[in-house]
């Protein structure tokens, strides 16, 4: 039989017994739709995950003043005035690892500008703290070393800051109150969004960490470190050289706890991000338990359509089709149902992962491969599992198949 004849016939016999034929499509359907969203969700929490261990910094290094308990609760740097901006200075000349370091200072203020208020974070740095956090500014330009070291009355403003407060009108130049300090803007950073844990990034004030200190806090000591190290490779061999230089300028005796800690936040994502991948390991594997039921579905209808089609099986022998024949029109038909439930587990999948990306928020793409792969494996199901019923068609008796009613 010629391709063309294999699929007429396929046809024919799967619209003869439409609804048993919908019902077996169904379950390789469910199966292929949902390996591809479970891909296309995956991957887009991947992308989510990866961009926000891209934010944290780069080989970034978080020095908090204050120490940890043994339960690992944090007792506090606010009130903690050991970490200094000497301490800043030692690291960035004396642990090689380490490329760049900024000082630290932070807590809430009330924002004013005309008849605006808002009431947000802010944190004073170093220049060298947009580099670390590798955020760039959207608008504007970042404060400088001489800023820093004059203590000038100059800001940058998270997106959500410049909207709150200004909305459409340009925020570049103006001066806006910081508690009791007018302050100058300088730029606006570039937009990030939310963290994984709902917090609002772009909800931030940046000044120097002078201004801070001198006319904000009114205290000399610093809440925390940032650092970046020369590589990823360098980030724990640099930690442990942070560690024992400050309990050297801290004067911390051997079995003294530290009255510091050293962090580096992307394992904590890097576990999240394996956790993920785990996670969606597991989904595709479910996923493929349910193309498995489809795919015996096909099998049992298979064999009940050989069962039935006996006698019309012996009519096409006496009459001079081949044992390959008939083997090759049964096949032809688990394939089509397969096919067809292949492509409509396609549509299906991909607009299921458009309604959970909207729903989540996320950038969601599919990618190519895994629906070219969701397509073989659908034809793969069909041939598997048609196999078995089209070897049985074609090794009937044609005399004994005439005779069946």
């Amino acid at each position: 039989m010629s391709p063309r004849a294999i699929i007429r016939e396929a046809l024919r016999a799967l619209f003869r017994n439409k609804m048993r034929s919908t019902l077996t499509v169904l379950g390789i359907t469910i199966g292929i739709g949902a390996v591809i969203c479970v891909v296309a969700i995956g991957q887009a929490g991947s992308q989510q995950v990866q961009e926000q261990l891209n934010n944290l910094g780069d080989n970034y290094i978080w020095i908090e003043a204050g120490a940890r308990a043994p339960s690992g609760i944090r007792t506090g740097s606010h009130g903690t005035k050991t970490l200094m901006q000497s301490d800043v200075e030692a690291i960035v000349k004396q642990v090689p690892l380490i490329k760049l370091a900024s000082a630290n200072v932070d807590s809430r203020v009330q924002i004013i500008y005309g008849n605006k208020n808002w009431n947000t974070g802010y944190r004073g740095v170093a220049p060298e703290w947009f580099q670390i956090k590798r955020w760039s500014l959207s608008m504007g330009a970042p404060f400088t070393r001489t800023d820093v070291d004059r203590a000038a009355d100059v800001c940058v403003i998270g997106e959500t800051v410049r909207q709150e407060l200004f909305e459409a009108e340009d925020a570049i130049g103006k001066v806006i109150r910081v508690k009791n300090l007018p302050c100058q803007v300088m730029g606006v950073l570039v937009a990030r969004g939310q963290t994984a844990f709902g917090q609002d990034q772009d909800d931030t004030i940046i000044l120097p960490y002078t201004t801070a200190q001198k006319k904000l806090k009114g205290n000399p000591w610093l809440d925390d470190i940032v650092c970046s190290a020369i590589s990823a490779e360098a980030v724990n061999p640099a930690i442990q050289q942070i560690t024992g230089l400050l309990r050297e300028r801290h004067h911390i005796r051997p079995g003294q706890p530290d009255d510091f800690n050293v962090r580096r936040p992307d394992e904590l994502i890097q576990t999240r991000l394996e956790a993920a991948n785990t996670f969606s390991a597991l989904l595709i594997a479910i996923a493929c338990v349910s193309l498995l039921v489809g795919g015996i579905g096909i099998m049992n209808v298979m064999l009940v359509s050989v069962t039935e089609r006996t006698r019309e099986i012996g009519v096409r022998m006496s009459i001079g089709a081949t044992d390959g024949d008939v083997a090759k029109q049964f096949l032809g038909e688990a394939v089509m149902l397969s096919l067809f439930g292949g492509l409509l587990g396609v549509l299906f999948g991909i607009a299921g992962s458009f309604v959970v990306g909207r729903t989540l928020q996320w950038p969601m793409e599919i990618p190519p491969q895994a629906i070219g792969i969701a397509a073989l494996f659908a034809v793969a199901v069909g041939i598997f599992f048609g196999f078995y019923p089209a070897r049985k068609a074609s090794k009937l008796d044609p005399i004994e198949a005439l005779r069946y009613e």
